[in-house]
């Protein structure tokens, strides 16, 4: 369990507190809007109505207590910036600002953020990786190399065992798992046999996979 500050409960803060709530961390969460602070109480351990944007306002708050600070202002960059800019002048551990676009993700950077998330590019390039191809369920971008996707069977792999396909010494890729009926295991050998219903989760170099599945 980790302690957050929350920094700004739109509706993308919003999703994050009922995320971090579900997986049992400790949340402190901060907007000027009251409607939406009153919105998000069920959700989360404290919340204030406040102006991070003011040196003493968060000061009260003593940020470096906590084990991540999250600004995810949206719409206001200039509030996110300052933000972001007081929260590691003022001892913060590790602070993730958000960003909407490329330039935003730099001077974040420059100005006190340790991460910067833009949920908008991460979200548009899954979408047009997931909904592009016939064989693809799921996509994770690791660096700009590797990636782990969640594939279907190609069908001239059906009723062959992993050891008889060999992708990791034809490709350099590594099957992780396998999911069938929705349900994720880990029990794969070379003898286990591949069919129809079930989806592969892999490991490889980006290129390496798009060229193993025709993606």
């Amino acid at each position: 369990m980790k302690s957050v500050l929350l920094i700004g409960v739109n509706n993308f803060g919003f999703m994050m507190a009922r995320k971090l709530n579900e997986l049992g961390h400790q949340i402190m969460a901060v907007d000027r809007n009251e409607s939406r602070i009153n919105a998000i109480m069920q959700y989360v351990t404290d919340a204030q109505i406040g102006d991070s944007t003011s040196e003493v306002f968060l000061k009260t708050l003593g940020v470096y207590n906590y084990d991540v600070c999250i600004v995810a202002i949206g719409g206001d960059f200039q509030s996110s910036l300052e933000t972001t800019s007081l929260l590691k002048e003022l001892g913060a551990k590790l602070v993730v600002s958000r960003a909407d676009r490329e330039v935003q993700a730099k001077f974040l950077l420059r100005n006190g953020a340790d991460e910067v998330i833009n949920p908008e590019k991460q979200i548009a390039e899954w979408a047009a990786i997931r909904y592009t191809s016939d064989h693809i369920r799921d996509y994770i971008k690791l660096d700009d190399d590797h990636a782990i996707f969640e594939v279907t069977v190609p069908d001239g792999w059906i009723g062959r065992t992993i050891g008889n396909i060999d992708i990791r010494k034809k490709y350099g890729i590594n099957i992780l798992a396998i999911r069938i009926n929705g349900q994720m295991t880990l029990q794969i050998t070379p003898d286990s046999e591949l069919n129809g219903d079930m989806t592969l989760l892999v490991f490889g170099d980006r290129k390496a996979i798009q060229k193993c599945f025709r993606i």
